[in-house]
């Protein structure tokens, strides 16, 4: 790794287009692998409405999302990057504030999505392969859940290669992200769509009334319990936003992107739990990759060995797409922080292929880390205290910047309502932070305890000494000033906003 030419400024590559982005970014979908068989187990039909609408506020999610990426094509790292644009005639201050809580609390969020899906992926080769699980590991004591020595191995093996190709810079993860995406997102499409052709095996009494599972009383705590892990999932189509700034057209790419995301993402997690009840009722006590296969014995009556092997190899990818992205997504929101000069100048360096690799393998280590939590529902608790802070704070920034500028030009344009609609989410999805992460422990896991509510707040309060530590070595650096956050209107073009 070189260190940069004198008088010379590396900057991250425009080296994709929108299928670049939108490829990579199936690692949100490809999420549904580990959200949709536990809510269903969970919830039974009642899960598919819950998932209906918080894969809905995704789907809006992205749409503002591809909005203000159009009007904002020189930032990238995604929603937090947008956060701090769109505060800053609100409070200059204050928007670089909550941009670099965002990053940070966007990094929390997205991070862990590389352990979480290789203890999944790890478990599912364990069990194809016939490989021994060795001993149990509890780390973390009640914290965590016991993790076995295979699947520790095959999870830290298999995150450090999915690094390299994340380093050689965008275009070749864009090419890498591909190959896993048409293995993976192939088989799962037609997965939800299979029962289709055998109609015989779908009971539509099971979906009638989308009641709870036998046993479940529904409750508005029970509700807002469930749609706070939910969001963690589905919210997550969003990841294609972290690359926009990386294409060669964003004002265009954004738009087609962020829209094929959002429906094709609402698609697989709603229509994956409607096949999954439609077919099975409710399973109870199955892991994914179990679930998955007793949906295709119900369908086509094939069991036996092939079918796992069929099903698990396509999961396994798909799972190694979703740990490519954790590595690459959220290392730009912290690029982007440190070029803000909110975070540590460390998380800015670029190398030699244009990527922030310094972010990206700090990504790998905290996910080694993560790997000992060892239950991938206690990590989404802890995890999500920082993803639904961040992407909330989206929905307040796109009124705010609505709001201080009604007249710019927009390459990509909303009505004007949707604004107002924007401020709405945002609120409940404040709500949903405070209420549902609070009691999400006790009601999804079964813990009385909040401790991974309070380790999700005390990561994120680690901004502060991040920030302080910036603010001290710039003025070690009397002659560097942090870059500022450029403007992104050069030549505002008026446009009427629409009522």
């Amino acid at each position: 790794m070189t260190s940069n030419p004198v008088g010379q400024e590396r900057k991250l590559h425009k080296g994709t287009n929108w299928w670049g982005a939108f490829v990579i970014g199936l690692a949100g979908p490809i999420l549904v692998t580990g959200i949709d068989p536990p809510a269903v187990q969970a919830l039974g039909a009642a899960a598919i409405p819950l998932l209906a609408v918080t894969t809905a506020i995704g789907v809006l999610l992205c749409l503002f999302a591809a909005e203000l990426a159009a009007v904002m094509p020189h930032r990238t790292g995604g929603l937090p990057s947008y956060t701090t644009e769109s505060f800053e005639l609100v409070h200059p201050a204050t928007a670089t504030h909550l941009g670099g809580l965002s990053a940070w609390a966007y990094w929390l969020g997205w991070f862990p999505v590389a352990p979480i899906n290789m203890i999944l992926a790890s478990a599912y080769i364990t069990q194809l392969f016939s490989i021994p699980q060795g001993p149990s590991f509890l780390p973390f004591g009640g914290l965590g859940s016991p993790i076995t020595l295979s699947v520790l191995i095959i999870s830290v093996v298999a995150i450090a290669i999915m690094y390299v190709p994340a380093y050689f810079g965008i275009k070749l993860g864009a090419e890498f992200a591909t190959i896993l995406g048409i293995v993976s997102m192939a088989p799962l499409t037609i997965l939800i769509l299979l029962p289709l052709f055998h109609p015989s095996s779908i009971h539509l009494s099971n979906l009638a009334g989308f009641h709870f599972a036998p046993g479940v009383l529904g409750s508005p705590t029970l509700i807002l319990a469930w749609m706070f892990v939910m969001t963690w999932s589905v919210l997550a189509m969003e990841a294609a936003a972290c690359y926009l700034g990386e294409c060669r057209n964003p004002a265009r790419d954004a738009k087609i992107a962020m829209t094929m995301e959002g429906v094709y993402g609402f698609f697989i997690f709603v229509f994956m739990a409607v096949a999954l009840v439609a077919v099975l009722g409710v399973a109870k006590d199955a892991d994914p990759l179990t679930i998955f296969t007793s949906l295709i014995t119900a369908v086509t009556g094939s069991s036996g060995g092939w079918v796992q092997w069929a099903l698990g190899l396509p999961l396994i990818v798909a799972l190694l797409l979703s740990v490519l992205n954790a590595i690459m997504g959220c290392a730009r929101s912290l690029y982007q922080a440190s070029e803000d000069g909110m975070l540590p100048r460390w998380f800015g360096h670029l190398n030699t292929h244009g990527v922030p690799a310094r972010a990206m393998a700090f990504n790998v280590v905290c996910s080694f880390l993560v790997l000992l939590f060892g239950s991938p529902l206690r990590i989404y608790i802890f995890s999500n205290m920082g993803y639904l802070f961040s992407a909330g704070l989206v929905f307040f920034a796109y009124f705010a910047h609505r709001q201080t500028r009604p007249t710019i030009h927009r390459p990509v344009r909303l009505p004007g309502f949707m604004r107002w609609l924007s401020l709405a989410i945002g609120l409940f999805v404040l709500v949903l932070w405070l209420f549902g992460g609070w009691n999400s422990p006790a009601i999804v896991i079964g813990t009385p305890s909040h401790t991974l509510f309070f380790v999700g707040v005390l990561i994120l309060a680690a901004y502060i000494p991040l920030h302080m530590w910036r603010r001290i070595t710039d003025r070690r650096r009397p002659h560097t000033t942090p870059t500022p956050i450029t403007t992104h209107t050069p030549e505002p073009e008026p446009e009427p906003e629409p009522v």
